[in-house]
């Protein structure tokens, strides 16, 4: 019995992390995400090939699948019998990791996803709001000193155990947030080759391609 809550918290975020947002506001836009741009069913790809708006939704729902996956379990109304006798940390964690392998690897799409950035900032929001209040700042400085979206998703990622460590206890939270900004910075490691080449797109306006940015 004291599995279920853990096993709860992996599927429900996992099936959260694997509801296809970008592909979804796409479609309604009658556009298919996996034919244009990037190819990427992301935030960055659909603002680039949709629009602005349409941009903007995807990102706020992926960002509040990590938040949804992570705090869910919480919001159960607690009994003797039924509270969870597991670290409610621990379970949001849980919850969190299988948010964003949902999300990079989502059921319903046939396991093609985007990068995990937004999903990533919505769970580190519920669980590590000053972390992700630093990783924001990050991201908003790099992505305007450079217009590489991918530079500033990757450096998000890698602020996060830099700033758990200052801000918390090495916990499972600063160990978590170490494996996280090593996963992101692999997912981005075709970006990372063409910023080393020159050729990655800086993000300017709205336009389909084929090497935008870090596809959230």
């Amino acid at each position: 019995m004291d599995a279920i809550p853990h096993i709860a918290a992996a599927v429900v975020g996992y099936l959260l992390g694997s509801l296809p947002f970008g592909w979804f506001v796409a479609r309604c836009n009658g556009v298919n995400i996996f034919e244009v741009g990037s190819r990427n069913p992301g935030a960055t790809n659909v603002k680039r090939c949709v629009g602005k708006g349409a941009g903007n939704l995807v990102f706020a729902l992926d960002c509040l699948k990590g938040v949804v996956a992570t705090l869910w379990i919480r919001w159960l109304p607690a009994t003797a019998e039924s509270a969870p006798a597991a670290d409610p940390v621990v379970l949001g964690l849980i919850g969190f990791a299988a948010a964003m392998l949902g999300h990079v690897f989502p059921l319903f799409t046939r396991f093609r996803g985007g990068k995990g950035v937004a999903t990533m900032l919505g769970g580190t929001v519920a669980l590590m709001p000053l972390a992700a209040l630093v990783g924001a700042v990050v991201w908003l400085a790099l992505f305007y000193g450079t217009r590489y979206v991918s530079v500033a998703s990757m450096g998000l990622a890698v602020s996060l155990p830099v700033s758990v460590f200052f801000l918390h206890q090495v916990d499972a939270r600063f160990w978590f947030a170490s494996l996280l900004a090593a996963f992101v910075v692999y997912r981005h490691r075709e970006n990372v080759a063409r910023l080393v080449r020159g050729t990655e797109n800086r993000f300017e306006k709205t336009r389909a391609d084929g090497n935008g940015g870090s596809a959230r």
